[in-house]
């Protein structure tokens, strides 16, 4: 007869789960009065995932909500910081900290204002371009080395009109069918970043418009 110890070793090692390799992070500000606003671009990234992969992301932790999911076959940890936007990078470090997660597998989805809705942009890394959010993340990590995936929500009516007016507003009912539409392509870039085929993504889905 076998060790029965040795068979309960046998079975923990079993059950062990893989580590988390990668961290997704959606941007935008908690409350339901900013939910469809642009600036909630990345939040609403987040929400379509898990709807199409299938888990939750709503527990509390690291000053975010998070879930878990196998996307391109990684375990990883999703996330919706609960900081507001200005202060992402605070839940970021904290979970980048704890599963000790380099810049480069931690993918950022943002709003982007200078392009228009229903256009995608995809890069490995890069300045904070007058995004606060992209901001604190910077600063928090200590680096730009972090890929982000840039969703356009439009580009103000005049050079003077005030951008936190313009990202805290509510996308127009006639242009949310295209930024939605747009969101269907956010899986397929995750997967390919998290089998770590960089250029592919970059090749395939930069510059997209819907």
């Amino acid at each position: 007869m076998a060790n029965i110890f040795d068979l309960f070793k046998k079975i923990e090692k079993k059950e062990s789960p893989s580590p988390i390799t990668h961290i997704v992070v959606g941007l935008g500000n908690p409350g339901e009065k900013y939910t469809f606003t642009r600036h909630n671009a990345g939040f609403l990234a987040v929400d379509y995932l898990t709807q199409k992969l299938g888990f939750k992301c709503d527990r509390l932790k690291f000053k975010a909500l998070v879930g878990e999911a196998t996307i391109g076959g990684a375990r990883t940890l999703v996330m919706k910081p609960q900081t507001f936007m200005n202060a992402s990078g605070e839940a970021i470090k904290e979970a980048a900290d704890f599963y000790k997660i380099a810049p480069e597998n931690i993918i950022v989805i943002s709003d982007d204002a200078s392009f228009d809705v229903g256009k995608l942009r995809f890069r490995k890394n890069g300045s904070a371009g007058g995004h606060n959010g992209l901001k604190s993340v910077i600063e928090c990590l200590n680096s730009d080395k972090f890929p982000r995936i840039k969703l356009g929500v439009g580009q103000k009516p005049h050079p003077d009109y005030d951008i936190a007016d313009w990202v805290l507003a509510r996308l127009p009912k006639e242009e949310e069918p295209r930024f939605f539409s747009v969101l269907e392509s956010v899986p397929d870039i995750l997967s390919l970043m998290t089998k770590g085929e960089t250029e592919k993504a970059m090749c395939d889905f930069n510059g997209i418009s819907k």
